[in-house]
């Protein structure tokens, strides 16, 4: 097994991340299919004024890709079948969800028990909420500058969330989950904000910050397999489920 990278400060000191310790079975996050605002951010236009961040919908694709979702569900084996299933109460997370359970439970699988957590929200963007980066150059052209000096990883929007506030409240998530879930298979169905900070969160102590573009694909898959002791990360952004006719990994 490699070891963990150290850093050195000045003095010569090695310093290396502390594995966090945690008890269950499995966690694997899974990013919600495609919504209408992803779309409109690939296309750099204005959301409409009505939408807020937590009511943004799927699109007819993200829609197919939740289906798809529920059939490599359906999938798994008894050995790696869920126990239970958390969810962000945002309408994306949590249509993806409702149609991935809906075609698991047509392929003949059981329902899983689901619960909905306020922590598995998105980033919040405060002012800037569902604005494109090209938007934000436009509205407050000193903010973009900053945001760029800072990094995702810092970089607090006014009235918003950096990554670093994101794993804040993972973290205490992923605390809670585990006291009450040793050995417990769970599925997480939120955003690419928490699928890179629950990664954070478990590389442990001293893990280097969220690299501020790591690409999270809609519909994705990450997993951490448990030993009982700790969490190992296996798989990050997976997406071979979602590969069918005329329609690649690279297409999203």
């Amino acid at each position: 097994m490699r070891s963990p990278p150290c850093r050195r400060f000045p003095g010569g000191a090695a310093v290396s991340a502390i594995p966090g310790r945690y008890a269950l079975g499995e966690l694997t996050v899974v990013r919600h299919g495609e919504s209408l605002a992803n779309a409109v951010f690939a296309g750099m236009a204005p959301p409409p004024p009505e939408w807020s961040d937590a009511t943004v919908p799927l699109t007819a694709r993200g829609e197919a890709q939740a289906a798809a979702l529920g059939a490599w569900l359906a999938g798994l084996g008894v050995e790696r079948r869920p126990h239970l299933v958390a969810c962000s109460p945002y309408e994306r997370a949590r249509r993806t969800w409702d149609v991935m359970a809906r075609e698991a439970v047509r392929l003949g699988r059981p329902p899983v028990p689901v619960v909905v957590d306020q922590r598995l929200r998105d980033r919040e963007m405060g002012v800037f909420e569902l604005l494109t980066p090209g938007g934000i150059r436009e509205r407050d052209p000193g903010e973009a500058r900053r945001r760029v000096r800072l990094g995702e990883g810092l970089y607090r929007p006014p009235g918003g969330e950096s990554l670093a506030d994101v794993a804040l409240r993972a973290r205490d998530f992923l605390t809670e989950l585990d006291a009450g879930g040793a050995g417990r298979r769970v599925l997480v169905v939120a955003h690419d904000a928490i699928v890179v900070t629950l990664r954070h969160v478990v590389a442990g102590i001293g893990a280097e910050a969220p690299a501020d573009a790591v690409p999270v694909p809609n519909a994705s898959v990450t997993r951490f397999a448990g030993d009982g002791a700790a969490l190992r990360l296996v798989e990050f952004g997976a997406t071979a489920h979602l590969t069918g006719p005329g329609e690649t990994a690279d297409d999203r």
